[in-house]
């Protein structure tokens, strides 16, 4: 039993973790480079937020969305 959990204990530690160990590594040699990833989420949840405000401009504008306070059953 106590295998297994050193196998886990491999797993985890050396090998999915080892992105972690290079950030970690790259942040005292530059700040911005280890950010980067923090950077690029960013920016995909902000143009995901931008997409998102578009579509339902666009719904609002051709009528198609039901704004009934009567549109959920829960509602009534």
């Amino acid at each position: 039993m106590t295998a297994f959990f050193e196998g886990i204990q491999y797993l985890f530690v050396n090998i999915l973790f080892a992105p972690l160990d290079f950030l970690r590594r790259l942040e005292l040699v530059t700040w911005f480079g280890a950010n980067t990833i923090n950077w690029i989420f960013m920016i995909i949840c902000a143009s995901a937020i931008v997409y998102w405000i578009k579509q339902l401009r666009l719904f609002d504008a051709a009528g198609t969305e039901n704004q009934d306070t009567t549109a959920h059953s829960f509602l009534k």
